[in-house]
């Protein structure tokens, strides 16, 4: 056990889609500029239509921003999944198992209530090898935190 425990990171440790989120939030950040261009540039509008622009401009900035908000935070008490737009905590007994197979768009946590979670936060797409690693990370953390079932002694 110790010597799992010695390839552990330090808790806390925080999961991100890294390449993901720095391409919607460049996009996010464009998207405002361009239409707040647009606006400012254009001579005939009033002052309100103007400032209509601007607020479509973030309104839809908006979009990217919350797709780029998935993370997982792992601490000594358990783990915070923040997906879209939701939020869970869950305590490291919770959490049965850390899963990604082939074709999975993103890791799924098996709980012991008997459903599943996704972990948006660790997601094969543009950087498979990072959320492999990621994956196995959690996968490892799990199994040395989880208090073991007892029956299965």
């Amino acid at each position: 056990m110790s010597d799992l425990s010695d390839d552990l990171p330090a808790l806390p440790v925080t999961f991100r889609p890294g390449r993901t989120r720095a391409v919607l939030l460049t996009a996010a950040t464009a998207l405002f500029a361009a239409i707040s261009a647009v606006a400012l540039l254009l001579e005939r509008i009033s002052p309100p239509e103007r400032l209509s622009f601007i607020f479509t401009g973030a309104l839809l900035a908006g979009v990217p921003v919350l797709l780029a908000r998935p993370k997982a935070v792992a601490d000594d008490s358990g783990v915070t999944v923040v997906n879209i737009i939701s939020r869970r905590r869950l305590a490291w007994a919770e959490i049965l198992r850390v899963n990604l197979r082939p074709g999975d768009p993103w890791v799924f946590l098996d709980l012991s209530d008997g459903t599943s979670l996704p972990v948006l936060a660790i997601q094969p797409g543009i950087a498979r090898q990072r959320a492999l690693t990621d994956a196995r990370t959690l996968r490892a953390l799990v199994e040395a935190r989880s208090i073991p079932d007892p029956e299965r002694s």
